[in-house]
């Protein structure tokens, strides 16, 4: 399975909206602070517009919701799984993405046939204090090794300027938490992701 490259990561539909006016083709909604209707209304507006624009929908923790919204992807941690119905999320047929710290979290994630493994953080991040130390562009060489054919995403303090360096080291996708949203200009920092990591395929393919 080949996914979209740059994989921006937001909390709320209206990020949705906009980075979908960018290009971006793939997007994760990861809401911690609603619950209830509130969340599921966020949810099925951001569902609705990335079927309308041909973006794929990652929903993180939320599985229930995404699948009764018919979303295309789940994204769980691990300490998601063990309330997790797994066979249910198969069954509807959605996708699966675990994010992963090491070797023990790959097994389980190679186990479950995880349709993507995330690894992280790959750098310090800002977005909250990690109880894992930054993996390092190595890891992202030795994790691919071991994915195979499974799409690997890379995430955690990856920038624009750290992104050639994210690919080349073996990522097929690179999560953006905060390098987009906190930009001053969040439009054109999405589209200068999209055409580094354009740029970065091309020369891949060389």
């Amino acid at each position: 399975m080949n996914l979209p490259r740059v994989y921006p990561i937001v909390d709320s539909a209206a990020w949705v909206r906009r980075l979908g006016t960018t290009g971006v083709r793939l997007v994760q909604l990861r809401i911690k602070d609603a619950a209830g209707e509130q969340l599921r209304a966020e949810i099925r507006a951001a569902r609705a517009m990335c079927a309308a624009s041909g973006i794929q929908l990652v929903v993180n923790d939320h599985w229930q919701i995404a699948l009764d919204e018919r979303c295309d992807f789940v994204h769980l941690g691990q300490g998601d799984l063990d309330s997790t119905d797994v066979a249910a999320i198969r069954r509807a047929g959605v996708r699966l993405g675990l994010s992963t710290h090491d070797d023990a979290e790959l097994e389980r994630a190679l186990r479950l046939q995880a349709d993507y493994v995330a690894l992280g953080p790959i750098y310090p991040t800002l977005l909250k204090v990690m109880p894992w130390a930054p993996q390092g562009l190595q890891r992202i060489t030795e994790w691919k090794s071991r994915v195979g054919a499974i799409p690997l995403v890379a995430i955690g303090g990856v920038t624009l300027e750290r992104l050639p360096g994210v690919f080349a080291a073996g990522a097929d996708v690179a999560a953006v938490v905060t390098d987009i949203v906190r930009d001053a200009d969040p439009d054109s920092r999405a589209r200068a992701w999209l055409t580094v990591a354009a740029a970065a395929l091309s020369a891949a393919a060389a």
